[in-house]
């Protein structure tokens, strides 16, 4: 089979396309034909040889699939060959073929695209389960989100904005604020040009944010910090910034707020299904079209690492794809 490969860990994103041995089924996994792969600030990590899972090399990246059944172990049940789905994986998915656990594996609905589906998992799994599950987000709260237009922090505004809350997104530039607005942020701060903190202070009456959603890490949090209200819960859930914050405890005592770290991949493993119960509630709200996914750009295999450099150099909004073809 045709896949893209890593055969040296680099920062540049150095990938090739050759043929691979197509990946064995074991006991309890499901083979995909792939249709289209998301793209992960994790793979780029990954290949960069500074993921916490560090493959023996060639390896070929990938997390984040979507295509049809090919394959079913004997020991799974409620799957079919052809059934439409998307999965969530270690590597593989940039691949003519992946072997995914059943577990890790979703029936789509039928209004959705292989795209789509493959834009999802991940970023949609994560504002959901950042916000439901960690930062017990009410309706009629704020919420801020940093990031707003990446991967994650776009689904972010949608999921709190389904959720019921008043959503502030945050992002460097009124291209990237544009894009947040266009998928229901009520208020944006270009935190390129104006005061984290004032900003929040200044939208919400003085009082803080209740919930602040962060991605970014860095001097954002620190500033963020500062701005969440009195019992606030601030979510850490990524440092695309790349400077992991130290968190100033006397902040957090007099603010009797919450620092909470959110990794949902641990949930997938540990919980799938709580999991799926979670994607059933994202694709309800993906029907009554108020989850709009954003894909702002597909590329094929050939052009990998050009799609790994959209997110590493910060261009990418919404989720990036790359597709076989």
């Amino acid at each position: 089979m045709r896949a893209v490969m890593c055969t040296e860990f680099n920062d540049d994103n150095q990938l090739s396309v050759g043929d691979a041995p197509a990946p064995t089924l074991g006991d309890g996994s499901i083979r995909i034909a792939v249709a289209a792969a998301g793209v992960n600030f994790a793979d780029v990590l990954m290949i960069a040889g500074r993921y916490q899972v560090k493959p023996p090399l060639p390896f070929t990246p990938g997390l984040e699939v979507a295509g049809t059944v090919a394959e079913v172990s004997a020991d799974v049940g409620g799957f079919r060959v052809g059934d439409r789905v998307m999965g969530v994986g270690e590597m593989g998915a940039f691949a003519e073929e992946a072997v995914l656990p059943a577990s890790a594996v979703f029936q789509i609905p039928d209004t959705m695209d292989f795209t789509t589906a493959a834009a999802f998992p991940v970023a949609y799994g994560t504002s959901h389960g950042a916000l439901e599950w960690r930062a017990r987000l009410q309706p009629g709260e704020t919420l801020v989100v940093l990031g707003a237009a990446g991967g994650v922090g776009l689904t972010a505004v949608e999921v709190g904005k389904a959720m019921g809350a008043t959503v502030i997104a945050m992002a460097g530039g009124a291209d990237k604020l544009a894009i947040a607005k266009d998928h229901g942020a009520d208020h944006l701060v270009d935190y390129s040009k104006e005061n984290i903190r004032d900003r929040i202070r200044e939208i919400t009456g003085g009082r803080g944010a209740d919930v602040i959603l962060d991605p970014v890490g860095g001097d954002a949090f620190d500033a963020c910090l500062r701005a969440v209200a009195w019992e606030g819960r601030m979510v850490t859930i990524g440092f695309a910034g790349g400077k992991v914050q130290q968190i100033p405890a006397n902040l957090v005592l007099v603010k009797n707020c919450d620092v909470i770290g959110f990794y949902w991949g641990s949930y997938l493993a540990r919980r799938p299904d709580q999991v799926g119960r979670s994607y059933e509630q994202l694709f309800r709200w993906y029907g009554e079209s108020r989850l709009k996914p954003r894909v702002s750009a597909t590329l094929p295999f050939e052009r990998a690492g050009d799609a790994l450099n959209l997110l590493s150099q910060r261009r990418a909004t919404g989720k990036v794809v790359v597709t076989p073809r």
